[in-house]
């Protein structure tokens, strides 16, 4: 056969991408999953669901991971894609796993352990409720409790960090206050604010107000004095020395600060939602729990990591953006 006529099975048989494909791991675990899904029949423990959306699911990252050799021309991404492929084929023997656990066979308590097509129905048929609703409702008190602690923290810090005066009456209060976990103040707070969403906004607003302020703090204290000293010979007044000296020097412990803070308040909105507040992801969660609703548990716990995870990636893209010059030093 001529070479114009065998190029193009040349080609095919030759490309990356098909190489890539049957070392797809992640691929043929999922495959394996559905094929399970398909030719199983389910125990009929389980309260059945209206519709398969666990064959759905396996059938739309089958798609993804089917196409993704092909769309994927870049050695880059394709050796970025690869890194990964081991876990997510771990994490298709898993949800195989708790298929076969939950629905085919019920091993395991079915009360306690829905199986994979209840969680993602309640994901999908009460989306509107759990996530427009609840989650709007968490993010609203999360940004409030979030972006009041951070203020108070960089005043607080700036003012300890330029002013000795300052860090003489401050210093002692952070070092009382400070350790004590927000939520030893529920019982005080449920008394002192006229409503639960206020105590809620107070708690988070604390557990992020300490560690952005401790590092904050050590971030000016620790700037060079020679940074002061050049701009003071060059005319630089003290608004300018904090603003455009000391604090931009300081970002980097800040930013540390600003994340430890981030983790405590994701915490602290759990535990206000679950103890006062009437709405939020945290209070659907407890709800459900005391209504045995597992499957909506499981639901809500994933809905969160989702929306946590998420919120820190976005917090490292701000860092990254504004400390390009120390990209990379703290990974996420």
């Amino acid at each position: 056969m001529d070479k114009p006529l065998m190029w193009p099975l040349y080609r095919l048989k030759t490309a990356p991408s098909l190489g890539f494909l049957r070392n797809n791991l992640a691929f043929w675990s999922g495959l394996l999953a559905l094929a399970l899904e398909i030719s199983l029949a389910e125990s009929g423990l389980q309260p059945p669901t209206d519709r398969p959306y666990l064959r759905y699911f396996l059938i739309l990252a089958l798609a993804y991971f089917g196409l993704a050799p092909f769309l994927l021309r870049s050695p880059e991404k394709r050796a970025k894609r690869q890194a990964k492929d081991n876990f997510y084929a771990m994490a298709f023997l898993f949800l195989n796993a708790l298929n076969l656990a939950t629905s085919k066979f019920t091993v395991i308590p079915a009360i306690f352990f829905p199986s994979p097509d209840r969680i993602l129905s309640v994901l999908i048929e009460d989306f509107n409720y759990l996530i427009l609703v609840c989650l709007y409702a968490s993010a609203k008190l999360l940004i409030c409790g979030f972006f009041s602690g951070a203020l108070a923290g960089l005043i607080t810090g700036v003012a300890i960090g330029f002013s000795k005066s300052s860090a003489y009456w401050l210093n002692p209060l952070i070092k009382i206050l400070g350790p004590i976990p927000p939520t030893a103040w529920i019982p005080i707070v449920l008394v002192a604010f006229p409503t639960t969403w206020a105590g809620g906004v107070f708690l988070i607003a604390l557990s992020v107000w300490f560690p952005t302020s401790i590092m904050t703090s050590s971030g000016i204290l620790n700037v060079q004095n020679a940074y002061f000293e050049v701009s003071s010979t060059l005319g630089a007044k003290r608004v300018y020395q904090i603003f455009l000296v000391g604090i931009p020097a300081a970002m980097p412990l800040i930013f540390t600060g600003l994340f430890s803070g981030a983790c405590a308040s994701f915490l602290t909105l759990m535990t206000a939602e679950m103890v006062g507040v009437k709405n939020g992801i945290g209070w659907y969660i407890n709800w459900q729990r005391e209504m045995l609703s597992y499957a909506n548990v499981y639901a809500g716990l994933i809905v969160i990591a989702i929306s946590f995870y998420s919120l820190i990636t976005l917090f490292f893209k701000v860092r990254d953006r504004a400390l390009v010059w120390q990209k990379g030093m703290i990974k996420w």
